[in-house]
């Protein structure tokens, strides 16, 4: 049996009247707590879940650093590659021409598909959307 329950103790069981005798501002002020209690709870199971993702973002955006800056060096030293070998048939100075310009219509592609995938993003919060819907169906 916990202290709550012994004569004499103190706290939320000692110091509510039982269910019968108390008023209706007493109820609805129990409510409005609970209600209030609620919603802090699920802001911070919002919070909890953002952090959360935000720090798997963060470990996974960093591993793609890494890899782009390998990636980078592989592409300068094909592109070096690319250059001599154009250089057998054209003037350097066309075959480095003709790499850059590659590479400049590569970055453009790139640019352009990226700012539509972060335009069409929509970071969604699957716990807390699931949770605020059970309370949403509950209160009907």
């Amino acid at each position: 049996m916990s202290q709550q329950h012994l004569p004499g103790a103190t706290g939320d069981a000692a110091t509510t009247p039982p269910p019968e005798e108390r008023s209706l501002s007493d109820v609805l002020g129990a409510v409005a707590e609970d209600l209030t209690d609620l919603f802090r709870t699920e802001l911070d199971l919002a919070k909890a879940e953002l952090k959360q993702e935000a720090g798997r973002a963060g470990k996974g955006a960093g591993m793609l650093g890494g890899a782009a800056v390998a990636g980078h060096l592989v592409l300068a030293l094909l592109s070096v590659v690319v250059i001599a070998l154009l250089d057998l048939a054209l003037p350097l100075w066309a075959a480095a021409l003709i790499v850059t310009a590659l590479w400049a219509a590569v970055a453009a592609a790139l640019a352009l598909l990226g700012r539509r995938e972060l335009q069409s993003s929509n970071p969604q919060l699957p716990r807390t959307q699931q949770s605020l819907q059970s309370l949403k169906e509950n209160a009907r």
